[in-house]
C-alpha cells in the first residue's frame, strides 16, 4: 500500500497521536472517511454523466446511419417494385 512498511506506519501513528491527541482521533477518522466517500461519489456521478451523454450521441449517430441505408434499400426497392407492376 502505497510503498508504505509496517514501521514507517506505526511512526506515522504515534505522530498522529503526538500531535492531535487520543482524543481527537476517532473524529479525524470520521471527518477524512466522509471526504473519501463525498470524493467517491462525485467521481461516480461524474462517469455516469460522461457514460450517458456518450450513449446519446452514439445512439443518435447510430439511428442516422439505419436512416441512411432505410432511404437507399427503399431506392433500390422502389424500381423493383415498379418492374413488378408492369
Amino acid at each position: 500500500m502505497f510503498g508504505i512498511s509496517g514501521g514507517e506506519i506505526v511512526v506515522i501513528l504515534m505522530l498522529v497521536v503526538m500531535l492531535f491527541g487520543a482524543n481527537k482521533i476517532p473524529e479525524l477518522a470520521r471527518s477524512f472517511g466522509k471526504g473519501m466517500r463525498d470524493i467517491r461519489n462525485a467521481a461516480n456521478d461524474i462517469k455516469q454523466e460522461i457514460s450517458t451523454s456518450a450513449d446519446d450521441d452514439s445512439l443518435k449517430k447510430f439511428k442516422e446511419k439505419v436512416e441512411k441505408e432505410k432511404k437507399e434499400i427503399e431506392e433500390v426497392t422502389g424500381s423493383i417494385k415498379r418492374n413488378l407492376d408492369l
